[in-house]
């Protein structure tokens, strides 16, 4: 929770996704995000959409209430959050969700009988003509690689999140494994990496919108308020995705 935070360690990351995803979410959608956490990346994306509404949904209690405290202290007003288990949609109405996220969460999934159920749920409550954005991590086949990442940073994070960052890595589905399970969804998506190692994925449907100057504005302000550190680091994410073939969706590069 702590790291997401305005000046924490992954605050580039949510910044960074909450940009990705300017293309799928319209003004006045409802827009579902799957295990939403301590809604850290949900106020990033939600305070740039004032006028669409957000659910988050969380299979754990604890950490629901510390995103209501998360969206309390940033003052957003466009999200409700609810419990419940991504493999199992209900109460929510088929085809009555406009778009769908889910950002570093799918590798918290038990195996990929989970992950098959969980895409299959999307399906159902997704209309047709909805948008997708999924991003999290791609399972390397190298432990020596997946301890340098984890550790890249180690001076700057606590021993804990070095400890998470490295099991989540550890727990991440393959890339072709997210690739199988996002057939389930039914509907094109473009898939991207970053470039030369896959630790990150992101699955994204579509564009529904052009990005507009408004937007594009509250994405600047966003952005100049990260510190230099966060900067250098979401300008150096961007890179390893623009090699990748995905490049920023509002006029950043």
């Amino acid at each position: 929770m702590e790291s997401g935070r305005d000046k924490g360690r992954l605050t580039h990351l949510y910044v960074f996704h909450a940009v990705m995803s300017l293309p799928v979410i319209c003004s006045g959608d409802t827009v579902l995000d799957l295990a939403c956490g301590p809604a850290n990346q949900l106020a990033q994306i939600a305070r740039l959409h004032p006028r669409t509404q957000f659910i988050g949904i969380d299979a754990s209690r604890t950490m629901l209430e510390l995103a209501r405290g998360t969206l309390e202290s940033a003052s957003i007003d466009n999200v409700s959050l609810q419990l419940g288990d991504i493999t199992q949609l209900q109460p929510i109405a088929d085809a009555s969700i406009d778009c769908v996220l889910c950002t570093m969460s799918l590798h918290h999934l038990m195996d990929i009988d989970a992950l098959g159920k969980a895409m299959r749920e999307v399906r159902r409550v997704l209309k047709p003509d909805g948008g997708i954005y999924i991003a999290d991590f791609g399972r390397l086949k190298r432990h020596a690689t997946q301890k340098f990442f984890a550790y890249d940073r180690a001076d700057a994070q606590s021993p804990q999140f070095t400890d998470d960052f490295l099991h989540s890595m550890r727990a991440a589905f393959s890339a072709d494994e997210l690739r199988a399970a996002m057939t389930a969804l039914g509907i094109p998506l473009t898939q991207h990496a970053t470039a030369l190692a896959p630790f990150l994925l992101i699955f994204r449907s579509a564009a529904r919108h052009s990005v507009d100057a408004a937007l594009t504005a509250r994405v600047t302000e966003t952005y100049r308020i990260l510190t230099g550190r966060q900067q250098r680091d979401f300008g150096n994410l961007a890179r390893w995705f623009r090699v990748g073939g995905l490049s920023l969706p509002c006029g950043m590069d």
